[in-house]
């Protein structure tokens, strides 16, 4: 089946999650409300689903290959991002001064969810080029923004992330590209990178590497790594290009899923070094590369409900129509589509509640962050950023885990065809799974969440946001049956959550294995929690409306997955909870030997 965008749930949670009327209040989103938004949605949908999602199955199929040096993407890659790039799309969320459209991230994250949904493969160069893109605004020389940042937004030139070194994965202490300093102020870089999600490919002009690099007699450790621009070709000072630079693909990687986005290893500095301009300050590098690692790690988040939106599409296109059993309730008198089967309908609504949860999560983070960055007042940016701060490991860790449940579903709700390869269901499983890995595993984001966002202030951002659920508890319990309902569940995470806190802060220092020993069911509960939240807030409000009469059957599936999510996927925190506080000795009481 083709992919449709789910453009009501989306604008749903815009209007009244995300409030895009107090964005549009922002400095300099004025013209970005909600008929905004719909607009640019709907024109978004139109490609995704018209020209991207098609290619989705293709890029299985036939993935990227590398040859004598060249990577040739998928038939039909080059055309569709060609249209991409044309319609302005790179540019949505970029500022104006750089031919950006200047578009909030509230608006920016549903389109890229379309993106991803539509084909996740071809999703992830311009992912990659929007943190390049934002790491050159903060932290680029006036000369390096002019010469690279028009060409990137525009989509003419994409960006890569290179971190990744054969020896060292997530330990960039471990980092060896060294950067010689030259004469004229460029460095000359030596190393390998692998890992390098479309570090070679043929789909625009020019290629811009942004490369983690230890200049010569820098400190050891992560202290001592700087940021460089490498690009593949050089610019000349009119900004056309030049000579190839010293930086060649000497393979790509076999994978599992996402095969048709090429995954390369890159040579830095076979032919005599490549040459590398400095971002900002040396041995700041980590500092600006978690700039785009920021940025990748939300959007990478939004690719887990992406590919689970997809994922469920599927699964209930094959339902409907797939035939076999008599309903147990009698209702009919012949084999009747799965639909009608009670656990169908179960991993269904599971999908659905998960889906649904997690977008409207990450939509309200997404207008936490354009507060952060625009409100006039200093101390709302400064609430704001906190909250998303605290959000980022969350959409990045639970939305992609949620992403191998719901997909993992979608193969089990088409049965023994899901594990047929010609179905399709299979490739969204298969895909969804580096999303638990790429730009920081979960446990990496649980790591995060502990230490940084959770033990550092003694849990009071944490406690902050479980009093702003207590107010939508209180809402719930004023409300209709329904809410009420909800409203227990979401009373029990949250002390649930609470009681996580509490223990994770008073045992970060003093027995760090208890804390880490919880520290991905913490991310988890966490995750289910903030979902949980914004599904009990989306129910009140479905439940407004529809006394209105306004689209009263969408208001009324809202309600109900509301519901469902809250018995059955909101009711697991208790348990989790019990987990870390009371089972931490048990994760590590065994021996490595004993392994």
């Amino acid at each position: 089946m083709s992919y449709v965008a789910p453009l009501k749930d989306m604008l749903f949670n815009i209007e009244h999650l995300a409030r895009i009327d107090q964005v549009a209040a922002l400095p300099g989103f004025e013209d970005a409300g909600l008929d905004t938004a719909q607009a640019v949605l709907e024109e978004c949908a139109k490609l995704n689903e018209g020209v991207i999602a098609p290619l989705n199955w293709e890029g299985d199929k036939y993935p990227s290959s590398f040859h004598d040096g060249k990577v040739t993407t998928t038939p039909g890659f080059k055309e569709a991002f060609k249209q991409y790039a044309e319609g302005g799309w790179q540019g949505l969320q970029h500022p104006v001064d750089f031919g950006g459209q200047g578009l909030p991230k509230t608006i920016g994250a549903a389109c890229g969810e379309m993106l991803n949904s539509a084909n996740l493969s071809f999703a992830l160069c311009p992912l990659l080029t929007d943190g390049a893109i934002e790491a050159l605004i903060t932290a680029g020389s006036d000369e390096l923004k002019a010469t690279y940042l028009e060409k990137l937004v525009s989509g003419k030139w994409t960006g890569t992330m290179n971190l990744t070194e054969p020896q060292a994965g997530s330990d960039l202490a471990l980092v060896r590209t060294r950067a010689e300093p030259q004469p004229d102020g460029t460095y000359k870089i030596f190393g390998t990178k692998i890992f390098i999600t479309y570090g070679e490919h043929d789909m625009a002009e020019n290629i811009v590497h942004l490369v983690l690099a230890r200049v010569t007699g820098a400190p050891e450790g992560v202290k001592g790594i700087s940021l460089f621009v490498v690009p593949k070709f050089m610019v000349k000072a009119d900004g056309t290009l030049g000579e190839r630079n010293d930086v060649h693909c000497v393979s790509i990687e076999h994978k599992m899923g996402i095969k048709a986005s090429p995954t390369a290893v890159l040579q830095y500095g076979d032919h005599g070094g490549a040459v590398g301009y400095l971002v900002g300050q040396e041995n700041r590098g980590l500092e600006y590369m978690f700039i785009m690692m920021n940025a990748a790690r939300y959007a990478v988040g939004v690719q887990g409900i992406a590919i689970a939106e997809r994922a469920y599409q599927k699964a209930v296109a094959y339902a409907r129509d797939r035939v076999q059993s008599r309903p147990v309730d009698g209702s009919m008198n012949t084999a009747a589509p799965i639909i009608h089967h009670p656990d169908v309908k179960r991993m269904l609504m599971t999908m659905r509640a998960s889906t649904e949860g997690c977008r409207a999560m990450a939509a309200v983070a997404a207008a936490a962050y354009d507060a952060s960055h625009h409100h006039p007042d200093a101390e709302a940016r400064k609430e704001n950023a906190t909250f998303y701060e605290f959000l980022v490991p969350l959409v990045k860790g639970y939305s992609t885990e949620m992403s191998l449940e719901v997909t993992s579903l979608g193969v089990q709700v088409h049965g023994g065809m899901g594990f047929i390869e010609e179905t399709g269901a299979a490739q969204y499983y298969r895909d969804a799974k580096i999303l638990t890995i790429y730009e920081g595993t979960t446990a990496i984001q649980a790591n995060d969440l502990v230490g940084r966002k959770t033990a550092r202030d003694g849990g009071t951002t944490a406690k902050a946001i479980a009093q702003r659920i207590e107010e939508t508890e209180q809402q719930l319990a004023a409300g209709s049956a329904q809410a009420k309902a909800v409203g227990k569940r979401l009373t029990a995470a949250r002390q649930a959550f609470v009681d996580v806190v509490d223990f994770i802060a008073a045992n970060t220092k003093g027995n760090p294995n208890a804390a880490f020993a919880g520290s991905v069911p913490y991310l988890m509960l966490a995750g289910n929690l903030m979902a949980g939240w914004q599904m009990a807030r989306a129910l009140l409000v479905a439940e407004d409306l529809s006394k209105k009469g306004q689209d009263t059957a969408f208001m009324q599936a809202k309600i109900t997955t509301a519901r469902f999510y809250a018995d059955h996927i909101l009711s697991r925190a208790p348990g989790v909870r019990d987990a870390i506080v009371e089972g931490a000795e048990a994760v590590t009481a065994l021996s490595a030997d004993a392994f």
